[in-house]
């Protein structure tokens, strides 16, 4: 296995790839995206370390989706068995898709502990404040505090799921190579990202406009919901294919093909489940 430099046009490709691929599926993808939030969201209501535990998971869920993304390239309706594909790999891989769930666990942790002490404890906002507590300059400056400490963990742990399954990489190292990976192909990740922008902002204007044609904000309050699940649904799908072309595989290893080819070919990569 080797890095692979793919051009800045390719992540408009991951783009259109992650929604063809969720289109050809739609039911199923939805469904394991809906089954992981819904999962995710009863463990963190566990007391004591249900949070803990609902970020452990994170890892093993993002491998999930790309195998199931997987099944889908093939034509296949992925199983809610897929989402544990990474507990089906034998022992010393699910120890390590541990390990990178417990990395994961603590980075963000500690990031939830750092941004306070940089731009103080916001007050908590009283239950009927809503909408307007989230327009407080404090409150902003939380967010994107949090969002700018959370980018260089997304670069981490971006491949290294895939890394850890499919090629047997241990978590220090899948870490490693996934910033890599990630920064090498700068590029493509950040046109993959305007795309992403791009389309969320569509399905919002025509939302909008939708709306105001049938003048009642009802219905913007009623889909906005839905629709950022399906959207994010879509992007889970994505992912599979920006691992897929910036590693090329090289014996003995059985690693995805190029996104050229993945309209026409459907690749196993490794003993992926």
């Amino acid at each position: 296995m080797k890095l692979n430099i793919v051009p800045a046009s390719t992540g408009i490709t991951w783009v259109r790839l992650g929604i063809k691929t969720f289109l050809q599926q739609p039911l199923a993808m939805s469904g394991l995206f809906f089954l992981y939030m819904a999962a995710g969201t009863l463990l963190s209501f566990l007391p004591g370390f249900g949070l803990i535990l609902a970020l452990m998971i994170v890892p093993a869920a993002t491998l999930g989706l790309m195998a199931a993304t997987q099944e889908a390239l093939k034509g296949k309706f992925p199983m809610p068995t897929v989402l544990i594909s990474a507990f089906r790999a034998g022992r010393q891989r699910v120890r390590a898709m541990l390990v990178l769930g417990g990395l994961y666990a603590a980075a963000c942790l500690l990031i939830t502990l750092a941004v306070p002490l940089l731009v103080g404890t916001p007050p908590p906002p009283a239950a009927d404040a809503g909408r307007e507590a989230m327009l407080t300059p404090q409150f902003q400056l939380t967010m994107l505090v949090t969002m700018l400490f959370y980018l260089p963990i997304s670069l981490l742990f971006w491949h290294a799921p895939a890394l850890v399954h499919w090629h047997g990489i241990s978590p220090v190292k899948s870490l490693f190579f996934s910033l890599v990976a990630c920064l090498r192909n700068a590029g493509a990740f950040l046109t993959f990202g305007l795309g992403w922008f791009a389309v969320f902002l569509g399905i919002g204007i025509v939302t909008s406009l939708v709306s105001g044609l049938m003048g009642s904000t009802q219905f913007m309050e009623a889909a906005v919901m839905p629709l950022v699940l399906l959207m994010a649904a879509m992007f889970s799908t994505s992912i599979y294919f920006t691992f897929r072309d910036s590693f090329v595989a090289t014996p003995p290893d059985d690693s995805p093909g190029s996104a050229e080819d993945a309209q026409n070919t459907n690749d196993n990569p490794g003993d992926a489940s």
